[in-house]
Formats: structure tokens, sequence, C-alpha cells
């Protein structure tokens, strides 16, 4: 990644950050259906902005091409028509474009969406970090890359609307001003009694996917990719012009 890339990645991670978290430092008013009603426009507003210029910068450092582009586009539309049955950089800007093609296919935009894109973005990020693998060492990497992603997605999701949805005298219930590794412990506690029957299915769907579709569905990217030719970079100028005239019969 480029300087610029870097340095966006960290800009919009830290924007994300600060949204899903700035409840626990506060007391938040309201209620689940409510929760982030007044700041998640602005939010929406901010997010795509910094996604097109992520893209505008791996294109201008050279890292994407026109062809790259267009790959991203395709896969966000298959990722957002994949989800309609269902509940590196390139991946945070296509995990997020993924989850905002779908919303608007399913009817899903409310204050949740912009989470819900920075959630997807990380997912697509450290799917693009895992180290190299090949065979089935690769298919097992991914399967449980899948399983944990669908575990840490769900419990991040929660973390929108919990502090304004759970609150009175229970152990799960978000305590305004009690310290933060209290409310983290209230926190996880409400994830397992409420939300962790909807994720460990997730999780093992993903993980069944990954070992049933992994090998064929990365067969038709690489060689995607290979047709391609991500790694060919054309060159202009004199030289190339020269070299494009064909002899001339002595």
């Amino acid at each position: 990644m480029g300087r610029r890339s870097s340095a966006l990645l960290v800009v919009v991670t830290l924007v994300g950050f600060v949204a899903f978290t700035w409840p626990l430092f506060t007391h938040p008013h309201g209620s689940e259906n409510l929760a982030h009603s007044s700041d998640a426009p602005w939010l929406f507003v901010l997010v795509l902005p910094l996604l097109l210029a992520i893209v505008l910068s791996e294109l201008a450092d050279g890292t994407l091409d026109s062809k790259a582009v267009a790959v991203l586009g395709v896969l966000a539309a298959c990722g957002a028509a994949v989800r309609l049955p269902s509940g590196g950089v390139t991946g945070f800007v296509l995990g997020a474009l993924t989850m905002f093609a779908s919303a608007l296919l399913t009817g899903g935009v409310g204050p949740w969406l912009p989470y819900e894109m920075f959630g997807m973005a990380w997912v697509g990020f450290f799917a693009g970090c895992l180290p190299r693998a090949s065979g089935r060492a690769e298919i097992t990497l991914l399967g449980v890359y899948g399983f944990v992603a669908g575990l840490a997605y769900g419990l991040l999701l929660n973390l929108w609307f919990w502090p304004f949805a759970v609150s009175g005298d229970n152990a799960t219930a978000f305590v305004a001003g009690a310290p933060l590794g209290e409310n983290l412990r209230r926190f996880l506690a409400f994830d397992i009694a409420t939300s962790l029957g909807f994720d460990l299915p997730r999780a093992v769907t993903n993980l069944v996917l990954v070992v049933v579709m992994g090998r064929p569905v990365l067969v038709v990217l690489r060689r995607a990719a290979r047709r391609a030719s991500f790694g060919i970079r054309p060159t202009f100028g004199i030289a190339a012009e020269v070299a494009a005239v064909p002899p001339t019969p002595a």
C-alpha cells in the first residue's frame, strides 16, 4: 500500500472506531430503534467520500488500474446479490460497497447502515491480510477466518445499539459512568445471551461454504486475474512507439 492509501485507511478506521465506541464514554439516550439516529447520517456522508478517496489514491499510486476497479465493482455486485437470500485496502472498500449495495437492494437503509459498512469493510480488509497459503492449508485458513469473522461481525454490530437499547438493573445492561472494563463485561454477557444463537449459524455457514465452494471460487478469481494481467503496466513513450513500428524491408 502507498503512503496516501495507508493514511486514508488509518483515518477511516479511526472514524469507525470512534463511531462505535463513543457511547461507552457518555450518557446515551434513546432506544434501539433510535440509536445513532442523529449522528449516523453524518457518518454515512463522511464514509462514502473517504472510500472514494481510498480508491483514487490507489489509482494514483498505480496499485489499482481500470481493470481492478471494474473487478471491484463486479465483486461488490456479486456480494450484494449473494446477501439477498441470507442474513488489504481493496478488501476494505469491497466490504463497505457490498453492504451499501445490498442495503439499497433490500431496503435496509437506516442508521445502522454505516456501522454495517464499517463491520464488513474490516472483514474484507483482514481477509486480505491473511498469510499466503495453498491447497488444503489455504482452504483451512479461509474457513477458520470465515468462522471467526462471522462471530466478530455479530459482536461488533451489537455495539452500535447496545448502549441505547439495554438499560435497567440487570447484568447485561449498559451503566453510564461505570468503568470501561465493567461495561465490556456486561456487553459480552449481552452478546452471549441474545446474539450468539444467531452468530454461530452465520459462522458455521461461512465455514461450510468456504470448504465446499472455496476451491472453485478461487480458481475462477485467479483465472480472471491472469486474464486481466493486473501485474502488467503499459508504458507509453517514444521507445514504445518505435518498438511497435515494423521494420522496413530492405
